[in-house]
């Protein structure tokens, strides 16, 4: 039974790393912002998730798999926040390509919020 776990938890390291591998790929090819954030985010966050799996599944600890959920849940938490505030950001630049947006749901906010010091 250990060398069938020590197998999958190789397999998920491997797609894992795949993943992230393609997330940076993404990052330097992608030219638009939107395309950027998306290798940013989808394939980084499940390769994370693939990788702290097999390390769960490797060392077959309790204390282990508590501390890889809070980085789980944390990555799961962030990652699409910031995303979308650089998207935002990147909107209110205008490095964003206006034409190739399908629908514009930020056309009528372009003023930066009284709030937000700008």
């Amino acid at each position: 039974m250990d060398e069938i776990l020590d197998v999958v938890s190789l397999v998920l390291i491997l797609i894992g790393a795949l993943l992230c591998l393609t997330a940076a790929i993404g990052l330097v090819r992608f030219r638009d912002v939107p395309s950027r954030l998306h290798a940013a985010t989808k394939p980084q966050v499940l390769g994370m998730i693939l990788i702290c799996l097999a390390i769960a599944l490797s060392l077959r600890s309790w204390p282990v798999v508590a501390f890889l959920v809070p980085i789980v849940l944390i990555q799961l938490a962030t990652a699409p926040l910031s995303a979308h505030m650089v998207g935002r950001q990147a909107y209110r630049n205008g490095t964003i390509d206006r034409a190739s947006l399908h629908v514009d749901e930020l056309a009528g906010s372009s003023e930066t919020p009284p709030a937000a010091g700008g």
